[in-house]
């Protein structure tokens, strides 16, 4: 379960067996009371009149500096806990100050389950001490019911070596002791599906101190990485994408021309060369892709270009930061850049999200886009913003962010189509146009699956470590039965092995035939093969599903040919 899902109490209070106040609590209580005089001030002033309009189209009249959207929603809508005013997120006890439109949200919402009540013993105060919070807040603990503590620590201050009378709180809190028990359901559910332990339990990645950050895939592991690149890499042949090869070390000069080096230096790893010259590691591909465009004069007939670079990138995350496959130093990307003119814009971006659909329909994953306009601060000219977000509303530009939601409903953001107007003009790439003269082309970034470590992860859990057919690093385990079966048992599995299948065969004379389908079960494998007197004369393999359902004795060609009619359509079915 994500992190939105629940109400948020982080607080830290200074005991009562405190008596001395520090000077940092001082400053925090005098600028707490000018800001509240100043807010005071400004609602006296703006005692006016004012309309307030909800989203089923009734109006409430107000006054501006003293009606709160707490004091609408007593009359409108029972389970408030935050609200929007003009579409900005606003406090329930926070007065309205002008005619608007006001819409009350509750724990059924995300931005309902995403209100911190900081301060739940002492509330946004306590004694001396001022809480700080991000927001939205709570207006009063009467609107919950149901806590659970998650830590207790003291607290030391900058500059001290022992702790302080200061205590960090942290919890969750929800209106119902329903609401709290589904939490703790989906969060034990969530646990269950952690991406490091089913990597530990099935052996298919670990991490090593010697290389903070970056992760040792295991043959299974490398499987399911190389099987995601070869379907990526199976629809770039389908939609005219080619593939290239760059280097992984630069000159800083490459990062300061790109506009990097000045805005994400901190984040790149550097090594000194001889004559003092420093190289980075590449945290992204797109400079080396302008490298490639530059080589000699291109021309409208060749665009669009379409670039795709499976190569390996390091960024220097904080090591607090680090986390299993989900944050990572080194990483690959299905990373893409696209060079074409204006007028294929539209047919590029529609061709983008196409990919983004299918891919993600493979998975079982629904999906929805998200617009993000110009950053801030933002390189280049505000009138190429201005066109650029013209364009966008056309064709949800200028970035789309595609936020996927899993099997147990939390959100992930990895797919991303970016358009670049920048880069092309500080790398000065050209074309020749029909008309001979010579024009700018349009830049866009874009992944599908995104990080294939962090992608790995979100399957890992989506699917619980039962990974599909296609995908899967244990697809069958052949059980021989008796001692004479055990040469067909060998057969079978070079037989399937030849076909391309990840195929075991459990030949141990110590363990019971229920023991070892019940571990060939617990391992994951898709499918159990047993054979024994019987099924070595007929050239037959009795199956078993994953799941313990016995599909019966069956010719191994006819099982052959079924398991890779499944695996070829990257089928998430398990019925032969």
């Amino acid at each position: 379960m994500c992190e939105c899902l629940f109400l948020f109490f982080y607080v830290v209070y200074l005991c009562p067996f405190s008596s001395q106040v520090s000077p940092a609590s001082l400053d925090r209580l005098q600028i707490f009371e000018s800001l509240r005089e100043k807010q005071n001030k400004r609602a006296k002033a703006t005692e006016a009149p004012l309309s307030i309009r909800l989203p089923d189209g009734r109006t409430v009249a107000g006054t501006a500096g003293v009606t709160t959207p707490l004091f609408v929603a007593q009359s409108v809508v029972k389970g408030a806990l935050v609200s929007t005013v003009n579409g900005e997120l606003w406090e329930l006890g926070r007065p309205m100050e002008a005619d608007c439109e006001l819409d009350l949200l509750g724990y059924d919402t995300a931005e309902g389950r995403q209100v911190t009540f900081a301060g739940s013993l002492g509330q946004r105060w306590c004694g001396d001490s001022i809480s700080i919070s991000d927001g939205p807040l709570l207006p009063h603990t009467g609107l919950l019911k149901a806590f659970k503590l998650l830590q207790l620590s003291p607290v030391t201050l900058a500059n001290e070596t022992e702790p302080s009378a200061l205590m960090r709180l942290r919890g969750v809190s929800f209106p119902g002791e329903k609401d709290k028990q589904e939490w703790e359901r989906e969060q034990e559910e969530a646990r269950r599906r952690d991406h490091r332990r089913i990597g530990t339990d099935q052996e298919l990645f670990f991490f090593n101190d010697v290389s903070p950050g970056s992760c040792f895939f295991l043959p299974k592991g490398a499987h399911i990485y190389n099987t995601l690149t070869d379907f990526i890499k199976g629809e770039y042949r389908r939609r005219g994408f080619t593939e290239v090869v760059t280097p992984t070390l630069y000159s800083t000069a490459l990062w300061e021309r790109s506009g990097h080096w000045e805005h994400y230096s901190e984040n790149m790893f550097t090594v000194t060369s001889e004559g003092s010259q420093t190289y980075a590691l590449k945290p992204m591909n797109c400079p080396a892709h302008c490298l490639m465009f530059e080589q000699r004069v291109r021309s409208w007939k060749e665009l669009p270009i379409r670039w795709a670079d499976f190569g390996a990138l390091h960024r220097n995350e904080l090591s607090g930061a680090l986390g299993g496959l989900t944050r990572v130093r080194r990483f690959c990307q299905d990373d893409a850049h696209i060079f074409c003119t204006p007028e294929q814009l539209e047919t590029e971006i529609v061709s983008c999200l196409d990919f983004v659909r299918h891919v993600y329909q493979v998975f079982g994953f629904s999906f929805h886009c998200l617009l993000s306009t110009r950053p801030t601060p933002c390189l280049g000219a505000p009138e190429q913003w201005d066109n650029a977000e013209q364009v966008s509303r056309c064709c949800l530009f200028p970035q789309i962010d595609i936020q996927i939601k899993d099997a147990i409903g939390r959100q992930h953001q990895c797919a991303t189509i970016q358009l670049d107007f920048q880069l092309p003009i500080r790398f000065d790439l050209q074309y020749v146009g029909p008309d001979g003269q010579l024009h700018r082309p349009v830049m866009i970034h874009r992944a599908v699956l995104g990080s294939l470590e962090r992608m790995i992860a979100i399957l890992a859990e989506n699917f619980g470590g039962k990974w599909p057919l296609w995908l899967s690093p244990a697809q069958v385990m052949v059980i021989p039965v008796g001692g004479d079966s055990e040469p067909y048992g060998k057969q079978v599995v070079q037989q399937f092995r030849h076909a391309g299948f990840m195929v075991d065969m459990n030949s141990d004379q110590s363990a019971t035939l229920n023991k070892k389908i019940r571990s060939a079960q617990l391992s994951q494998y898709n499918y159990i093969f047993v054979v024994g007197e019987k099924e070595s004369k007929s050239g037959t393999v009795n199956v078993r599903s994953r799941g313990g359902k016995q599909l019966g004795q069956r010719p191994s060609e006819e099982v052959l040919t079924s398991l890779t009619q499944l695996r070829d359509t990257r089928s998430n079915l398990e019925e032969l």
